[in-house]
């Protein structure tokens, strides 16, 4: 017999299990089912950020930076470390703890909040958007469920290089990446990417020679020039070494790895690799889903067909997060299973794309909202731009860490914030004041005016603000 529920959640990753606790909070009966597990078989909920995504490679971020500080960066402070040593099984295990930490809270969010947790596969197994549909949960034995409403948050997988599986022993996917034993003397990666120039710095840092492979003509074409620009020189400086245009031939596995490619300028290259991480993005997971049974639709690239309200096809059935149109970032699924809850509860659920942030965790870090200078001068957008370096900041020169910049983008006739782009120390916190900024329409001269703590890395993007009208006071 079915235990019937208002709403059914399958995944239990940034965008399900958010949108559960939501749609619990607003008083619906609610469940989420959901497939991670640890190695020991106990529910793992949180998806690919918690288990092999954001929260362990900050983790491993955080202790690579900590060794490369304790080896380089502490005698500039009187801190001498002799004798220095890495711990990589410790650095491991470390990460696996923040790692259970995080599933133990999203368990303990779902008791908290009365939503029913059921630990396994789910599928559509019938049903309707008036009778309810049917879910079918495998996993130590088959359970069935009946939504009133039913969210889709299946998040996504790696995308494989064709001719090159993952094994995870000498080609990686994020997984793979996350859990070497040993650092490897030589590591390439393909794809210079988030997830690319994250794992590539981790593994530099810890003692590998690492090459990373690109495929476009451009580094993060994606961010503002002047920001890519400032990561290309910097990370060259780190040793780490990129290749830009290269177009990869065959990948043979042995007992290392030896990479074919062609080089920018049309010149065959090999390069052997102790290991291969390919982080050539991802692809939705809509596999076990069976979703072709109930008519789900989804399109040629494997995406559940959603409208700009996050609604399927199918009455009642709603697709939040990587498995649907727009960046796979969890902040972005979040926002959507908050707005999808809301609007089953005949709320006003907002998600505005043009205010998501992005990050990546690279050191320096770099951030970036809105609009780059490209992007408003090829659509004919007057603007002026203000920047402020992290060299001429004191709580920068007082942390060690003086690379980078904050920039400003403001249209030129309104002053209104269009855009804002950081590089260097902690531009993943500092990027929430441009959020703020854009969300409510604030101009650059209201960031300007506004008091900002001293000395604090905050006043680098106040200094910005006020360089937008050449005025800035520091630099």
């Amino acid at each position: 017999m079915s235990e019937a529920f208002d709403v059914v959640v399958i995944g239990a990753g940034p965008g399900g299990y958010i949108a559960a606790i939501r749609a619990a909070q607003l008083g619906f009966k609610t469940a989420c089912v959901d497939d991670w597990t640890t190695v020991d078989g106990k529910p793992a909920p949180g998806g690919t950020c918690t288990n092999v995504g954001c929260i362990p490679s900050k983790a491993l971020l955080q202790s690579s930076e900590n060794y490369e500080h304790a080896g380089h960066a502490f005698a500039d402070h009187g801190i001498e470390v002799k004798g220095l040593s890495l711990n990589l099984k410790q650095m491991q295990a470390r990460k696996e703890k923040v790692v259970r930490q995080n599933n133990e809270g999203i368990l303990y969010l779902f008791k908290k909040n009365k939503v029913v947790f059921y630990s396994g596969v789910a599928r559509f197994a019938g049903g309707s958007g008036t009778d309810g549909w049917t879910i079918e949960v495998s996993g130590t034995g088959k359970q069935s469920l009946t939504g009133k409403h039913v969210i889709v948050a299946t998040g996504s997988s790696p995308r494989a290089l064709p001719g090159a599986a993952f094994d995870n022993r000498l080609v990686l996917d994020n997984d793979g990446a996350l859990s070497v034993a040993e650092v490897p003397k030589s590591l390439g990666v393909i794809g210079a990417g988030v997830i690319g120039l994250e794992m590539g710095s981790v593994w530099r840092r810890l003692g590998a020679n690492v090459t990373v492979l690109e495929a476009l003509p451009m580094f993060l074409g994606a961010a503002d020039d002047q920001v890519a620009r400032e990561a290309w020189k910097l990370f060259a400086k780190q040793g780490l070494a990129i290749e830009l245009g290269v177009k990869i031939g065959a990948v043979s596995v042995k007992k290392n790895v030896t990479v074919d490619y062609t080089d920018a300028e049309g010149k065959a290259k090999s390069a052997v690799f102790d290991k291969l991480i390919v982080s050539i993005g991802r692809v939705p997971r809509t596999s076990g889903l069976d979703a072709a049974s109930v008519g789900l639709a989804i399109d040629e690239r494997g995406f559940i067909t959603v409208d700009d309200q996050c609604r399927t096809n199918l009455p009642n059935v709603w697709a939040v997060g990587d498995v649907v149109r727009g960046p796979m970032l969890a902040h972005k699924a979040e926002e959507e299973g908050v707005a999808v809850a809301e609007r089953i509860a005949g709320q006003h659920g907002h998600v505005d794309f043009n205010t998501i942030p992005w990050v990546i965790y690279t050191s320096p870090e770099i951030a970036w909202v809105g609009q780059t200078e490209k992007q408003l001068k090829d659509a004919g957008t007057p603007f002026r731009a203000g920047i402020f370096p992290f060299m001429a900041n004191g709580r920068a020169r007082a942390l060690g860490d003086t690379s980078g910049f904050v920039k400003i983008l403001a249209d030129a006739k309104t002053d209104r914030v269009l855009g804002m782009h950081v590089i260097g120390p902690v531009a993943s916190e500092l990027i929430a004041e441009g959020v703020v900024a854009m969300e409510f329409g604030a101009s650059s001269e209201d960031i300007a005016r506004i008091c900002h703590a001293h000395p604090s890395l905050s006043e680098a993007t106040k200094e910005a603000a006020l360089a937008v009208d050449k005025r800035s006071l520091n630099y």
